[in-house]
């Protein structure tokens, strides 16, 4: 069985499995070579489902167009489907393939023979709202050496698992909901005591409006001069981007100060621009301020308008505050209610206070922790020690 060579979809071709497989029916390479592929990708069970996956995590002409919601030419959409049809005959009319392993029917947004106009639109609505290439499996990333490693493990967690501070959650998600619909929107400082829940909230939105589009990258402050770099490389990608800061602080005279300040100025109001960059700190004010130098300084209120002029850039700042005993433990109870925690509530929460003393203050944290704590102990029938 002669295949013709595929065109947009050539990228296909570099896969160990698909491309060992296009070998095997032009007669390239032996079977058991393409099995030796096969196995090692744990692909013998759906062969089908495995192809269909490389399809829609293909970076090509085609999927880049749809995810920037551009009008694909009639030619490329033509060059595509034939692809789809040379693919889907390769694998469902290729007998010893059929017989030795798992070929299942394909799922949407595959239909039929593939390439027909139902599977090029329901492909193209794929795109368009989970990206192409690597941005379809993965929602998180790193920069790093001037490139974007994708984070394998990221977090999952979502608003329902974060108690409390519905009020600074609600503000945060509108500021986001306008980003992402090209409305005017501001970059973000979430500032308040440590536990309090500012990082995890920012995971939690990723996983809420990671479907329509939007991407996380994690920017190290230590690598804040790397930040104008960044935002080159995220301006030619056709999705949205939270530039992300985590545990912000930086001493005077830092020169990263003056690169952060020129991506946050002007940049709030900007509709066309696909990144939003989102600080946490523990500080209101970034620059950690010297009370000498400014005693030291001719033009001292001068220089400590300079040093808060970087929080100011934020043109949204949000706080979350130290939790209060009641809020604490309403936030314990919550939580034990999530996992159905079989724990006489009272008791649970005289626990929780002691825990948080134990501890060193009442935060969200510290109610997750004990919490934790708390189900480890149940399940195993112990008492609560600590």
């Amino acid at each position: 069985m002669k295949l013709q060579p595929l065109t947009v979809l050539s990228g296909l071709e570099e896969d160990e499995v698909v491309g060992s497989f296009l070998r095997l029916l032009n007669g390239e390479t032996e079977l058991p070579y393409f099995c030796r592929e096969l196995y090692r990708k744990n692909a013998q069970d759906d062969l089908t489902a495995y192809v269909c996956a490389r399809i829609l995590t293909d970076e090509n002409p085609f999927s880049r167009a749809a995810a920037a919601n551009e009008a694909v030419s009639v030619h490329l959409i033509r060059a595509y489907r034939r692809d789809l049809g040379i693919l889907y005959r390769a694998l469902f009319s290729y007998a010893p393939i059929s017989e030795l392993f798992s070929v299942r029917p394909a799922k949407p947004p595959f239909f039929g023979a593939w390439d027909n106009d139902e599977t090029i639109e329901a492909i193209l609505a794929f795109h368009r709202t989970a990206g192409y290439g690597v941005y379809v499996d993965h929602k998180a990333f790193r920069f790093e050496e001037g490139k974007l490693v994708p984070v394998v493990s990221a977090s999952d967690i979502s608003l329902a698992d974060l108690k409390g501070y519905e009020h600074e959650k609600q503000v945060i998600d509108d500021n986001l909901s306008a980003f992402l619909k090209g409305l005017p929107y501001s970059n973000m400082l979430l500032y308040g005591d440590r536990g309090t829940g500012k990082s995890s909230t920012v995971h939690a939105m990723l996983n809420k409006y990671c479907a329509e589009g939007l991407r996380l990258v994690e920017l190290p402050k230590e690598h804040l001069c790397d930040l104008t770099a960044l935002k080159r490389v995220l301006a030619s990608v056709p999705l949205k981007f939270i530039i992300f800061i985590d545990d912000l602080s930086l001493e005077e005279n830092d020169n990263k100060i003056s690169t952060l300040k020129a991506s946050l100025e002007g940049s709030a109001s900007e509709s066309t621009d696909n990144t939003l960059i989102t600080a946490t700190s523990n500080r209101r004010h970034i620059v950690k301020e010297s009370v000498s130098d400014r005693e030291n300084s001719l033009f001292a209120n001068d220089q400590m308008q300079e040093q808060l002029s970087l929080s100011d850039r934020f043109g949204l700042t949000v706080y979350f505050s130290t939790t209060g005993k009641a809020e604490y433990l309403d936030i314990v109870r919550k939580l034990a209610d999530d996992i159905r925690l079989e724990y006489d509530r009272e008791a649970l929460c005289a626990l929780a206070e002691r825990w948080a003393l134990f501890k060193g203050g009442r935060s969200p944290r510290r109610a997750r922790q004990f919490i934790d704590l708390a189900y480890a102990y149940v399940s195993q029938g112990k008492e609560i020690t600590f």
